[in-house]
């Protein structure tokens, strides 16, 4: 099993900057796959952002050249920087992991975008 830990979220003006953290249990290293997913309410949970354990990075379309995932192998951590936040990226944003098969999930940390 996997459990992930996120932390980062809060309010910020539109424009401004946000870095997401979601720290994994055990070794990224033994992790397929880690990524970020956001939901709003009334709507399906969508990718943001993903990151292999060969570090490729892949991205949704809203979000290229704004937000960029990374990892700390040895902090076992993901990050997800988010610059020029716009309001239609408000949302409940969830780390992922696939691991053996299996999506874990984290309890999701709000991000708002707001004046």
């Amino acid at each position: 099993q996997v459990q992930l830990v996120e932390s980062g979220g809060g309010l910020v003006q539109p424009g401004g900057s946000l870095r997401l953290s979601c720290a994994a249990s055990r070794s990224i290293f033994s992790i397929t796959a880690m990524g970020w997913y956001r939901q709003v309410p009334g709507k399906q949970r969508e990718l943001v952002a993903t990151i292999t354990s060969g570090s490729r990075s892949n991205y949704a379309d809203s979000v290229k050249g704004r937000f960029t995932i990374s990892r700390d192998s040895a902090k076992n951590t993901v990050y997800l920087r988010m610059n020029s936040l716009k309001p239609e990226d408000t949302a409940v944003y969830y780390c992922n992991a696939v691991y053996l098969g299996h999506d874990y999930w984290g309890q999701g940390t709000q991000v708002t975008v707001s004046s």
